[in-house]
């Protein structure tokens, strides 16, 4: 079995914003105590990272900065997908000619391609880059959900290493893992599949949690790669509340205001994205001081 790009807590970073811009020094200070937490991985310019709303000369910046700051103490990865195939290839090579490790590529969304489709896209940005590749499968914003066959196919790629799952399907899960073998890796995409994930074999979690609680998302996967899963299931049953309030919103609304109360950076977000209502924020605040979430 080959390794994995990374095993363990990556955080799905959020990019911290000001009215006129990029925060780079929170960003720079984001990144160094991930470091120190143990944080396994840095995924920017993906779904938490408002990528979408990033204009091209912000997406460059952060990815330069943030190779540059990293130097190489873990791994950069960057979120490059688009429902675009040509847009697709441009970013990622991109992120890769910028110094990233790997890319994370979102199935095409609206257009809803077919599995062939699916794997043709994939197929073509696999084939412009040189570093790893992982699909990222959430058919809830998508609406569209990989097939095990589909990564099958996929994973005969020698770029196409593994999948962010969110589809919160076990039994695709399963069928994956007897389809693909162990080189093809799985990453939870969702926070509450993540020691369930890792039991059937995944290497980790793409974390939004892990923004405001990166220690603990690195605990609880260093629990089950120990096989200590008794201990790692009463982990994630102690965080399914904190999970839950931090999705009671679209993502990433609630981790940017948990993380503005925490003074990691501000809570500003872009449109279509606007700021947290009333009882979900009072939720939120209720499930960290549970939890013992604090600056």
């Amino acid at each position: 079995m080959s390794q994995p790009l990374f095993r363990g807590s990556g955080v799905a970073l959020v990019t911290p914003m000001t009215p006129s811009g990029i925060d780079f020094p929170a960003l720079e200070r984001l990144i160094e105590w991930h470091i120190a937490s143990g944080t396994d991985a840095l995924v920017v310019c993906a779904t938490s990272g408002e990528g979408a709303t990033l204009t091209y000369a912000e997406r460059v910046e952060i990815i330069d900065r943030t190779v540059r700051q990293v130097n190489g103490r873990i791994p950069v990865i960057v979120g490059t997908g688009s429902n675009n195939t040509a847009s697709a290839v441009i970013l990622s090579r991109e992120a890769c000619d910028a110094g990233a490790d790997g890319v994370l590529v979102v199935t095409p969304y609206y257009n809803k391609a077919t599995q062939r489709g699916l794997v043709r896209h994939f197929t073509a940005v696999a084939d412009a880059i040189d570093r790893p590749l992982i699909v990222y499968n959430v058919p809830s914003r998508t609406g569209v959900s990989c097939t095990a066959e589909t990564y099958a196919a996929l994973a005969r790629h020698p770029n196409i290493v593994g999948v962010k799952e969110a589809s919160g399907d076990f039994a695709l899960l399963q069928d994956t893992r007897n389809l693909c073998g162990d080189d093809f890796v799985i990453w939870s995409g969702n926070d509450e599949d993540t020691a369930a994930i890792c039991m059937l074999g995944g290497a980790g979690v793409i974390s939004v949690a892990a923004n405001i609680i990166p220690r603990e998302l690195h605990e609880l996967t260093a629990l089950c790669f120990a096989d200590r899963l008794l201990e790692a299931g009463r982990a994630q049953l102690r965080l399914s509340p904190l999970i839950r309030a931090l999705f009671c919103e679209v993502n990433p609304i609630p981790v940017k205001t948990a993380m503005a109360r925490m003074g990691l950076c501000g809570d500003l977000l872009r449109l279509p994205l606007c700021e947290m209502g009333k009882k979900n924020r009072e939720r939120l605040f209720a499930a960290m001081d549970t939890y013992g979430v604090t600056a």
